[in-house]
């Protein structure tokens, strides 16, 4: 299992599976971040927080926490 934490810049990935409950799995769907959704990985801060993703067509900022556990392909 790779999480988008994992992945690095320049790569296009694939959202399988979202983990976590309650609000913060509901906070990360109503950014469109859901299962079969095709995440751009643009760049990352330099030590790393926050990458920064481009998501059906806009461009949005993750915390790590949130990224580990978003489960790609």
């Amino acid at each position: 299992m790779k999480t988008l934490r994992q992945i690095k810049p320049g790569r296009t990935v694939r959202v399988m599976k979202l983990h976590g409950e309650g609000a913060i799995k509901r906070r990360i769907m109503d950014m469109g971040i859901t299962r079969g959704t095709e995440i751009y990985v643009r760049k990352a801060a330099p030590l790393g927080d926050p990458p920064e993703l481009n998501v059906r067509g806009y461009e949005l900022t993750l915390r790590k926490a949130d990224a580990e556990i978003i489960e790609v392909e």
